[in-house]
Order: C-alpha cells, then structure tokens, then sequence
C-alpha cells in the first residue's frame, strides 16, 4: 500500500546569498526524492526583507525530513529556522512571501489593513477548509470590509455562507433556518454582534443560540459587543480578526454606547 504523501514547511534564513546556495539545497531535496511544491522568499513583520527562504515540500517518508533537517544543520551559509507541518500561517507566509501581523500578548488575535484583504481572504478560507467548532471574531469599523472579507473566504473556501444576522445590504435578521442550512458541515454563519444582541427579538436569539452551540464554523462581527451582551467571553473565541483603513486606525464602539445609531448601517 502506497504511503499517502505529507506536506512539510521548511524555512532557513541566508547569512551568504553566494551563488548557487538554492541550488545546492534543491540538490539535496532531490537526492532525497523531495519535491519542492512552492519557494518564495519571506519577509518579516515590519516588511524588511529578512534573508529568509520558505519551501512547501512533500515526501511520503517523515523519515527522509528528519535526514534533511540533520543536512540541513550543516550546510554553510545558512541557519535552518523552521522544518514542520505547515501552519496556517507557513502557508500564507510562503503564498504571499510575508508573515502576517500576530498581536505579541494574544496569539490569536491577527491585524490586517484593506490592502491586505487578498491576505485576509486566503487566511480565513485556511481557517473555514477546518472541520469541527471553530469561533472567528471580527473587530472593525464601518464599510471597512468585515462581511465582504468573511463572503470571498467561504467563496475560496468552497463554503456556503448563511448570515444569521448582517447589515450587508440592508439589517437581516432570522429567526429560523432551512433544514439544508442547518448542514453545518457545509456552512458558515455570519452573525453580526451588534444586530443580534441589541436589535433582535427572543425567537432569534434562541436561533443564534442554537447555531452556537453546533460544532461548525462561526463568524462572529463586532465581537466585544456579542460578548459585553451574552455569556460569552473573548477566551472563548478561536481567532480574532482586526481589519482597519489604515494601521493606527483606532477601533472604537462610541456610536454603541449612544444608541448605535449609524454603525454598519449602509
């Protein structure tokens, strides 16, 4: 019986680009029959470029991994940083050829500005290819791209989407579901925070309820609010989103605080 072959992220940092150096490391993946999917050079956070490398590589034999780190280790020139299976991350690092903004306290809280929404799609499609419970907050402001961003990922993600509650293109709230849009394995419902906790009638509350507690995906909009008003708390969620205009746009709730009136509603 064949061995179903497994993809590996390997990641080294260049002290010497001499010449040859990619090649030499392609010779070695090849005598060991590992094939090279995807290379691309990755920079760090703050967009310098630093001297790094990553490789999707793929072999049936974990074995022939361990070789390579333990070659790899002696190769000039080089430090080998990372050799794993890769992380959601891995792989939109060596997609995109950068790694994206992860906040230094809370490790699940990931930052994106507009621009980046072709990252973001990617990421969130990542997370939504995952079986099983998943809780996905999203923190932004108005019109900056929340539910556009969450539609282009099941979209990637080859998911329906079915909103619970959205402000998309006019306020939707349900208050039941089809029996085919309880298929929660095939589905991912968008609940806007705001919506459903403070503009929202009993029937759908037991709704949103009930989806909660299926073991899918959820995508939950405004999630300070969702939490400030239910049961939840914020260590209950998987991912945090953060999606600004710019990089020091400040996040706030203020127009919440005074009656909502105007946010997220086109």
């Amino acid at each position: 019986m064949e061995t179903e072959k497994q993809d590996w992220y390997l990641e080294y940092e260049i002290h010497k680009n001499r010449p040859g150096l990619l090649g030499d490391i392609a010779s070695i993946l090849g005598m060991l029959k590992i094939n090279i999917v995807t290379i691309n050079g990755v920079e760090s956070l703050n967009g310098k470029i630093n001297r790094r490398r990553g490789l999707l590589i793929r072999t049936d034999d974990a074995k022939k991994i361990e070789l390579l780190g333990s070659i790899l280790e002696k190769v000039e020139n080089i430090t080998l940083r990372k050799l794993r299976q890769p992380t959601i991350l891995d792989l939109l690092a060596v997609r995109h050829g950068r790694y994206i903004e992860r906040d230094a306290e809370d490790k699940r809280t990931f930052r994106f500005v507009r621009e980046e929404i072709g990252v973001l799609v990617d990421f969130m499609a990542e997370i939504f290819k995952r079986e099983g419970n998943q809780l996905i907050g999203i923190r932004g402001m108005p019109r900056v791209g929340k539910t556009e961003s969450t539609v282009a990922a099941c979209v990637s993600a080859n998911k329906r989407w079915t909103f619970i509650s959205s402000t998309l293109l006019r306020q939707t709230v349900r208050n039941q579901l089809t029996v085919e849009e309880m298929n929660g394995s095939k589905h991912v419902y968008l609940i806007d925070g705001i919506v459903s906790t403070m503009r929202s009638t009993e029937r759908h509350a037991m709704l949103m309820r009930e989806v909660l507690r299926m073991p899918c995906t959820k995508v939950i909009e405004h999630p300070d609010i969702f939490v400030r008003e239910t049961e939840y708390e914020l260590s209950d969620f998987d991912y945090i989103i953060e999606l600004r205009n710019d990089p020091d746009e400040e996040i706030t709730y203020e127009n919440i605080e005074t009656g909502f009136s105007g946010f997220d509603i086109p």
